[in-house]
This record gives C-alpha cells, sequence and structure tokens, in this order.
C-alpha cells in the first residue's frame, strides 16, 4: 500500500519473498546500475543491507543492472543474489550505456517508490533515509544536489559546471543545477517513464520535464569507494549530446540565426567591395586576405549548420528504426523468469 494520502499504483507486484514482513508497509526498490564494478559492489550491497535494517517501517528489493560488465561484476551479483532475497539481477545482453541501465531498472522496478543510485558509493546511501522521510510527506521526486563533490579533477568540476547552465540555457525545461541521476521517485512518476519510447535517454531531464511535485535535498557527494570512473571524457560529451539536444530547438534555431548574421556580413563586405572598385582610385590590389577570411568564415558556418541539422536528424533515423532500447540476457533472483518473460526487451 502507498504512503498515507497517496493514491496506491495500479498492477504493482507485491514482493512475494519477504512474507515476514507487513505487506501494508511500502516497498522501496532501489536500481543500482553496475558496469565493472567488482571492487565496489560487495561494500554497495552491505551499506544497502545496513539502511534497509534501520527501516523496519518499509520494505525493500535491491535491483541491480549489469550493464554487460566484462569483470567479476555479474558473478559477485549471483552470490548476492543467492544470499539476499531482497536482491534481483538484471543482466544486459551486452553494454549499452548508463541511462539505459537506469531505464531498464525503472522498468523492472516493482516499487511504490523508486530511487536511483549508482554503484561507487559516491552518492551516499544513508541519504535515501531523507528522501523516503519527504517521500511521505508527499512529494513525488525527491532528487539530490550536490554541495560539494571531493575527488574530482578541476576540470571535470568546471565542465560540469558549464554543461548545467549551458543546458538550462538551451532547455524548455528547467533542469536543477548540481544534480545526478541520485533520486527517489513515485511509482506514479516511474510509470510515466516507463510509458516514454525515446531512444537517447537524458534521465534526470525526463524526471524533470514530467512534473509533479519535486524537492531538491542537498547532500555532500563522497569520492569514488574503488574502481576509476566509467565516464571519461568522450562520454561525458555524449552524454551532453544528449542532454541539450533531446531538451531544446533552440540549437536549430541558432544555426538559422548564426545562417542570418553570416548573410548580413558578407551582403556588407560585397557592397564594401563594389563601392571601393567603382567609386574610389585605392582599389588596387585585390583583397586576398580579405577574400580568404569570407570564404573561411562562411564555409566554417555553413559546415556547423549542417553538423547541427545532422545531429537532430541521426537522431530522428535511430528513433525511427525502432530497435529495443536494450536487451536483457537474463534476470536473477525472485520472480526471475516471470521477470525475464514479461520484460525482455524495452521497445
Amino acid at each position: 500500500m502507498a504512503p498515507a494520502g497517496r493514491p496506491a499504483a495500479a498492477g504493482r507486484i507485491e514482493h512475494m519473498d519477504m512474507p515476514y514482513m507487513d505487506k501494508r508497509s511500502p516497498l522501496v526498490s532501489i536500481v543500482v546500475p553496475c558496469f565493472n564494478e567488482e571492487e565496489t559492489i560487495a561494500e554497495t550491497h552491505r551499506r544497502l543491507d545496513a539502511l534497509a535494517t534501520e527501516r523496519p517501517g518499509e520494505r525493500f528489493e535491491f535491483l541491480f543492472v549489469n550493464d554487460g560488465s566484462r569483470d567479476r561484476t555479474l558473478e559477485l551479483l549471483r552470490g548476492i543474489a543467492a544470499s539476499d532475497r531482497r536482491v534481483r539481477v538484471v543482466s544486459f545482453a551486452r553494454n549499452f550505456g548508463h541511462q539505459l541501465a537506469v531505464t531498464a531498472g525503472i522498468d523492472h522496478a516493482r516499487g511504490d517508490a523508486v530511487v536511483l543510485i549508482d554503484a561507487d558509493l559516491q552518492d551516499p546511501p544513508e541519504v535515501v533515509k531523507e528522501m523516503i522521510d519527504r517521500w511521505k510527506d508527499g512529494y513525488e521526486v525527491v532528487y539530490g544536489v550536490r554541495t560539494d563533490r571531493p575527488g574530482e579533477s578541476r576540470f571535470k568540476l568546471l565542465t560540469a559546471h558549464f554543461f548545467y547552465r549551458l543546458l538550462n540555457w538551451l532547455s524548455d525545461t528547467p533542469i536543477p543545477l548540481d544534480t545526478g541521476d541520485f533520486r527517489l521517485m513515485d511509482r506514479t512518476v516511474a510509470d510515466v517513464l516507463r510509458a516514454m519510447p525515446e531512444r537517447d535517454r537524458f534521465v534526470r531531464g525526463l524526471v524533470s520535464w514530467v512534473g509533479f511535485r519535486q524537492l531538491a535535498l542537498p547532500y555532500r557527494r563522497a569520492e569514488r569507494y574503488a574502481g576509476s570512473t566509467k565516464y571519461p571524457l568522450r562520454k561525458m560529451l555524449r552524454f551532453a549530446s544528449d542532454g541539450m539536444v533531446s531538451f531544446s530547438v533552440k540549437p536549430l534555431k541558432l544555426a538559422m540565426m548564426t545562417g542570418l548574421a553570416s548573410a548580413v556580413v558578407a551582403s556588407l563586405g560585397i557592397l564594401w567591395v563594389l563601392g571601393a572598385r567603382l567609386l574610389t582610385d585605392a582599389w588596387v590590389v585585390p583583397g586576398w586576405s580579405a577574400t580568404i577570411i569570407a570564404i573561411l568564415f562562411l564555409g566554417g558556418m555553413q559546415l556547423l549548420c549542417t553538423g547541427i541539422l545532422g545531429e537532430y536528424i541521426g537522431r530522428i533515423y535511430m528513433q525511427a528504426k525502432g530497435r529495443p532500447l536494450y536487451v536483457v540476457g537474463e534476470v536473477i533472483g525472485p520472480g526471475s523468469n516471470a521477470a525475464a518473460d514479461d520484460i525482455a526487451e524495452r521497445k
């Protein structure tokens, strides 16, 4: 049953594997995407278990999504699932990326509330307790806002600062600054997200777009427990591109304005050349440097605008093919057979 004052989610699957707990208590699904996290996964489970122990008023399920890990992550998750009936593992057939791993977790989550948290423990599981309290106060979304980010380079901090502010300027939907995917969502919000078929997903932006009552929860981010970041510069640039293109057509409008400005500059240049040639005697040697500059400028603007158009057209092409967002290789844990048959792939 949902918390007091909140409608129950239609069609929710009860957590059949915890008969010793009161079925009337809310079920909280904690989704943990994993990619090559063999050094952290045991500690992540230990801290999630400690969180559940401190919250006897709620039932928990821990949903680990293995995003095609190439180390011992899946092997360790099998052992954890065998020892803890609250654990389920959704394992992809290959690596599909962090945002699609988050999407699969939302699709498979059974809870009245769904929490998204990474396996690296930079987002402390202990903060989830306050998120649950705020959810019970009536908020459908409680998202974490990073007040401090120790252990991250100055370059990453500066680029993240610039990206979020640029994204907010471009986006038609305000997206909270300095936030990640660490958040709690009510079942109602999770169901809306499941109905959204977008391929190039930017989950934190989608959650902002759907609306509902949302609350910012400041917290201090921790250093990574072990291992290395799974978001190198190349992936960060792709992620930033997904965020900007998915939530705004302003780049297309900027391309049009740039084209108009270039046309105006070129027209003025033509008038200046004609005037100098016809009305003065100063025109002796043609200005080859001005010509080269004009050609390079206009050519660069054309290529830039063509690239922006290509980015949008490419995404339309990928969306039109209608392939699944991800493919699940196996589901491990309680109710795994039913889950695998019900959601083998996300359309």
